[in-house]
């Protein structure tokens, strides 16, 4: 465990502890979300991840040929040691080279390219989200909401996760 996520657990667990005293009481109202199975739960989320794999496969598909030319060149390769001349072994090593090359820079394109596109969704969608959080608290009058990433333990009844999906996915309908 890293220390910045010690720290953030030890964090939200001393401000649930004081959380729970005033809680005790009567004073504080606290709502649990389970935030990243929230977020994925969305059917915007899952519109978009469904968009990717569309736009993206074609070129995860190139990678997975190209992965399996190496494949068999270095099959090849293993083969025919013995019985290939030097130049034809230096040769077809020369290929395999050029193909991992290849397949390195296609490969780190591609991961750059999802990753640009999933970052500028989480944006849009974390923003929408905290909106619909602090609506979804409103209307149920609590005060406070945790991710249950960063509890220890509460009680299924605090847990508002699937409602506030709910509320996300009226609030910001998927276009067809």
């Amino acid at each position: 465990m890293t220390k910045n996520r010690m720290w953030a657990r030890l964090g939200a667990l001393a401000a649930g502890l004081v959380l729970w005293s005033g809680a005790a009481s009567g004073q504080v109202k606290i709502g649990t979300v389970n935030l990243q199975k929230a977020l994925q739960d969305t059917a915007e989320i899952k519109q978009a991840e469904a968009d990717l794999k569309a736009r993206f496969g074609p070129r995860q598909e190139e990678l997975a040929q190209l992965e399996k030319e190496i494949a068999k060149l270095q099959a090849e390769a293993q083969a025919n040691q013995d019985k290939y001349t030097e130049a034809a072994m230096s040769e077809l090593i020369n290929r395999i080279q050029i193909k991992q090359r290849q397949y390195q820079r296609n490969s780190e394109g591609l991961q750059d390219a999802v990753n640009r596109e999933r970052q500028d969704i989480l944006q849009r969608v974390g923003q929408r989200f905290q909106e619909v959080l602090k609506q979804v608290a409103d209307e149920k009058g609590l005060d406070i909401i945790i991710d249950a990433a960063n509890l220890l333990y509460a009680k299924d009844a605090l847990d508002i996760s699937a409602e506030v999906t709910a509320a996300y996915d009226r609030k910001y309908p998927v276009k067809k």
